[in-house]
């Protein structure tokens, strides 16, 4: 199911970062940091009231001379009016309106999208004498908190779920792969989507960010029905340059959500950036099929073992995706392209594979043999059973005696034994562990 997003949007120094901090200090995130994914998190898994969503923070930005302040906080506005389905737009309680509260809400009155006007920074139920001036925005009642003290967090998180967009949860065809291009500005990503419809459907340019939305695009290959999801980029603009990265990143969840595979395209010339990292890293953590795919192999001097060097370089870039296959591409000269497509399809059927209880058991039983699991003060690990609770991605729920006594290394153990027995090609695996004696259904 495809989750609703949440972007914040504020001015410098209103206190979007904190919030966004304290909603994660709160333990309302259900996704971990992976090591070596992302250095400065922007975004969250949250739940609320059992309904999951995405939330972005758009802070962190320090101009450097005011005159640069509304042209950045734009770019945030217009990412925010793209990309989320709820804004938060954050204004600081205690100082009033300034000039750039007011272009960023004239900017959010014309999305037609639901925006919440959040006073921060009020410790008080005495209100400051000019917060009424908030109305003069016209987008409703100004919702007042403290996100450093905690007060009407909860308040808040009411109206952002009770906002969502009722029909996220629904898919139009079960049948039809959805194709997520991701990765950063200018490696190719419109000239595939282009080369493979086999017209100029999106603008092709070598400035970055050339597209503006993302695209999407049905087409039949083969018999099978297939919908590209051409990831947008984000415009140069002046003394924003070092920007452009972090937006693209946010960019990226919206296409990652709505998509079954996601093509992250490495510029074979660059190899894997930190960007590269952050964008697998979205994709990895939200559970879908990824395949890695290296555009501009024409333009790289070969011998016999440059692909099998490369290849190693994506294991040691890339250590938590090492099920992501990699096809290695010229979409200048036409090269494999639609191998990439044979691969989706191989990876669509990965993803939604089950595996039957008694199968998964036998694989397990004969590892186990194998392997005894790990002991810790003479208390050995037990294995009683495992079964496969859910699909896209795979789901294993594995009752055991003890849950600290599953170390990280036996289950990376088990998770190898189960793909060399069964694939799952290109998807991650998820584990679950239960206890013996736990209340939890499976």
């Amino acid at each position: 199911m495809q989750k609703p997003i949440v972007a914040v949007v504020g001015r410098p120094n209103v206190g979007k970062s904190t919030f966004f901090n304290k909603l994660i200090g709160k333990r309302l995130s259900i996704v971990d940091d992976t090591p070596g994914v992302t250095r400065d998190r922007i975004y969250a898994e949250c739940e609320w009231r059992n309904i999951p969503f995405i939330i972005i923070d758009t802070g962190g930005i320090e101009p450097d001379t005011k005159d640069i302040i509304l042209s950045q906080m734009r770019i945030q506005a217009e990412i925010a009016i793209e990309t989320a389905d709820v804004i938060i737009f954050m204004v600081d309680g205690r100082s009033g309106i300034t000039a750039a509260d007011r272009e960023v809400a004239d900017m959010l009155m014309k999305t037609g999208k639901k925006v919440l006007l959040i006073a921060n920074k009020i410790d008080s139920a005495k209100l400051p004498e000019d917060f009424y001036d908030f109305y003069e925005f016209g987008l409703g009642e100004p919702i007042a908190i403290s996100s450093t003290n905690m007060l009407g967090l909860g308040d808040v998180l009411d109206l952002i779920v009770e906002n969502f967009p009722k029909d996220l949860g629904e898919d139009d065809d079960d049948e039809t792969i959805k194709i997520a291009v991701i990765g950063k500005p200018n490696v190719g990503k419109s000239s595939l989507v282009n080369a493979l419809l086999g017209e100029e459907r999106v603008i092709v340019s070598e400035v970055a960010g050339t597209t503006r939305d993302s695209i999407d695009t049905p087409f039949t290959h083969n018999g099978d029905k297939y919908v590209l999801i051409d990831t947008a980029g984000i415009r140069r603009k002046s003394k924003v340059e070092e920007t452009i990265e972090r937006y693209s990143v946010i960019r990226a969840i919206s296409a990652i959500e709505r998509s079954d595979v996601c093509l992250l395209m490495i510029d074979a010339i660059e190899g894997v950036t930190e960007q590269d990292k952050k964008i697998a890293g979205i994709a990895h953590e939200a559970g879908k099929g990824i395949i890695v795919v290296v555009n501009k192999w024409d333009l790289v001097e070969k011998d016999n073992s440059t692909m099998k060097k490369f290849e190693n370089d994506l294991r040691v870039e890339l250590p938590f995706m090492l099920y992501a296959p990699s096809v290695f591409i010229s979409v200048l000269k036409r090269q494999r392209i639609f191998n990439v497509i044979e691969m989706a399809k191989h990876v669509s059927e990965m993803c939604a594979l089950r595996i039957s209880t008694g199968q998964l058991n036998g694989v397990l039983s004969d590892a186990i043999l194998m392997n005894q699991p790990p002991s810790d003060k003479g208390k050995r690990l037990k294995i009683y059973y495992a079964t496969q609770v859910g699909i896209k991605p795979p789901l294993i729920s594995f009752k055991i005696n003890d849950r600290e006594l599953m170390h990280f290394s036996y289950s990376r153990y088990l998770e190898n034994k189960i793909r060399a027995a069964f694939g799952f090609k290109g998807t991650p695996i998820k584990f679950v562990f239960r206890e013996k004696g736990d209340e939890n259904n499976d």
